[in-house]
């Protein structure tokens, strides 16, 4: 266990030792390192720009964003997930129509978010939400279908009716499938949630992020890639942890 705490970070070192010889010696391996800014320089504009206002404002805008998309995602995501899987009723009327939806990429979405709702801000919710709303679904839509039918049966010959099968059975035995598809919702949701602050964003990480790089400014761009990777990494880490706190009760083999 203590060698994959110093092995961890010592690979995340490696990594950075790596970028600072390629970009500062301006290396061209096929690849031109020369244009890249070090990892020295990356550090300094990050110091400069964590202490501005406009940073703890995107940070803001951003997390409020996904925070308002991915719930939404994640209550109807899941609701819906096992109403298909539970009923050929709604399956059959709506399953089609979430089979077409679910190729189109959400940040494709966007001009018609831009004509459909009042404000960008509307919009950019909107986007965050489609991204995340088809993986929860689909992960629990599958769950759902996995279980065990002998476990139905077992509290039906107990005498249980259809909510006790619904929230002893049908629910907890979700649970791994569930935040599965959340773990993944996140992640999407942070990737278009960034693509729909550069095209219309006037606040967010995504935002400032293009706006660097149309002042060819590189540190700044890449100051806002690492900050990008750093939300999804702990918003991803957050689902997970809450997963595997909601799993308790399940082997570990389970739970994984």
């Amino acid at each position: 266990m203590a060698g994959r705490w110093v092995l961890r970070p010592a690979s995340l070192a490696a990594g950075l030792l790596l970028w600072q010889v390629l970009t500062a010696t301006g290396a061209r391996v096929w690849l031109r390192f020369d244009q890249l800014p070090t990892v020295v320089e990356v550090a300094q504009r990050f110091a400069v720009q964590v202490v501005l206002p406009e940073f703890h404002q995107d940070l803001a805008s951003s997390l409020g964003r996904i925070g308002a998309g991915f719930s939404l995602a994640a209550l109807l995501g899941t609701a819906l997930g096992v109403a298909v899987a539970r009923s050929r009723l709604l399956n059959d009327l709506l399953g089609p129509l979430l089979e077409v939806a679910r190729p189109i990429p959400a940040i494709a979405l966007v001009p018609i978010a831009i004509l459909l709702f009042p404000t960008d801000e509307q919009g950019i919710v909107f986007i965050t939400f489609v991204a995340a709303f088809f993986p929860i679904l689909v992960s629990t839509r599958h769950a759902v279908r996995a279980l065990p039918t002998i476990w139905e049966d077992a509290i039906r010959t107990m005498g249980g009716n259809r909510r006790q099968v619904l929230t002893r059975v049908v629910l907890p035995g979700t649970l791994p499938g569930v935040f599965g598809g959340l773990s993944v919702g996140v992640g999407v949701s942070w990737i278009c949630v960034i693509s729909a602050e550069m095209i219309s964003g006037r606040f967010g990480v995504g935002y400032r992020t293009w706006q660097a790089y149309t002042v060819v400014d590189y540190p700044g761009v890449v100051v806002g890639m690492v900050t990008i990777g750093l939300l999804g990494w702990l918003t991803s880490a957050a689902v997970e942890l809450l997963g595997r706190r909601a799993t308790r009760w399940l082997p570990r083999e389970a739970r994984a």
